[in-house]
């Protein structure tokens, strides 16, 4: 059974940093397209960052900020977060192309508050 679980989300303040994980199980197929959405209360789940064809994408409210990239010899791509913002709050989901399917994470929490 396929699995992609993200790690690294918590509580920092403003202006602090934090590194999301997700890491593949259970295939040894790799990731072929990835990317990190995420979802605040009431809101709609949006795109973040990916990683599509090889070439990154971001949305424009994490431009210069935020940083996708990926290990294939660890399985695992990541989300590197800078100079976050109180409204950089939420739950944050990554998910994978595997061949032609798609495979989420369960979502990690990440709140930024002083």
């Amino acid at each position: 059974q396929v699995r992609m679980v993200e790690s690294g989300g918590g509580l920092v303040q403003p202006g602090g940093s934090l590194r999301l994980s997700c890491t593949k199980s259970g295939t040894r197929f790799i990731v072929t397209d990835m990317g990190w959405y995420r979802q605040a209360p009431g809101n709609q789940r949006e795109l973040v960052a990916s990683i599509i064809g090889g070439r990154s994408n971001y949305a424009d409210s994490v431009k210069g900020r935020f940083s996708i990239s990926s290990d294939n010899a660890k399985n695992t791509f990541y989300l590197q977060m800078n100079s976050l913002k109180p409204e950089d709050t939420a739950v944050y989901y990554c998910k994978g192309r595997i061949g032609s399917e798609h495979f989420w994470g369960q979502g990690t929490q990440v709140t930024v508050s002083s």
